[in-house]
């Protein structure tokens, strides 16, 4: 249990104490489990149902789903009406990446879709502000993703209106990528602000993601990680979430 006395001068107030509380800052202080999100891109799209329904079976607790429209980054993925005829398929949490451009003008296509959050680049539009307020309109979970060459700097004005940052550990567009040790940097920089100032979000990272680097992001401060090539073609799923689980647990 919390001892909410104890960390009452850590928030300051009574309302920011409460704010913790409820939107999970103080249950990370419980060592809260490492969220794995999957992401399809690499999957088998020929039986894309019977794919997904292998991240539930595995212990995993989210669907990662990269959205790429062949501008923003160099490849094409899918589109709102493929994940809304996923959506049935699966109960599981549907995270969202959209790496497109001027995000805000397909937002309710992906929002009717079934998403339950939906993130965009903080370099993909000039209304970043405006785009992650049209998503907390709407009810959902609203995120911020930046590329690796981009400074935390950039999104510091919009970090108490999100609920994840979502850090690229490789440059996006493509699976199978090693990970970036600089962004290491980035991740403990967001966790230091998000305790600094008692945010509430989550920090997710995407790219290079396996049983060699998941102590690495962990120990820097993300609370999810996006897995793709590494967990689909691993034969034993379910063995490989949970060998990143001990990894984590163990820190």
């Amino acid at each position: 249990m919390v001892n909410l006395l104890g960390t009452f001068c850590k928030y300051g107030s009574v309302e920011r104490l409460h704010q913790a509380f409820f939107s999970g800052t103080l249950l990370r202080m419980e060592n809260e489990k490492l969220i794995i999100a999957p992401s399809i891109l690499s999957a088998d799209f020929s039986h894309i149902a019977d794919e997904v329904d292998t991240i539930g079976k595995s212990g995993a607790s989210w669907v990662h789903l990269d959205v790429m429209d062949g501008a923003f980054v160099p490849n094409i993925s899918f589109g709102p009406k493929f994940i809304k005829d996923l959506r049935p398929h699966s109960s599981l949490y549907f995270d969202c990446h959209l790496m497109i451009e001027e995000p805000q003008r397909y937002l309710q296509d992906f929002i009717t879709a079934g998403c339950d959050c939906l993130t965009v680049h903080a370099e993909a539009t000039a209304h970043l502000h405006r785009a992650l307020q049209m998503i907390r309109n709407a009810g959902k979970g609203c995120g911020v993703a930046l590329n690796p060459g981009t400074p935390v700097e950039m999104v510091e004005p919009v970090l108490d209106m999100v609920d994840l940052v979502l850090v690229m550990t490789v440059n996006p567009g493509f699976g199978g990528q090693v990970l970036i040790p600089s962004t290491l940097k980035k991740i403990a920089r967001l966790a230091e602000i998000r305790e600094k100032e008692g945010f509430s979000y989550k920090i997710s990272c995407d790219g290079g993601i396996n049983g060699n680097t998941v102590c690495k992001v962990r120990k820097a401060g993300v609370d999810a990680v996006v897995c793709g090539s590494a967990f689909f073609k691993n034969k034993d799923r379910g063995e490989f979430v949970a060998d990143l689980h001990r990894q984590a647990d163990s820190l």
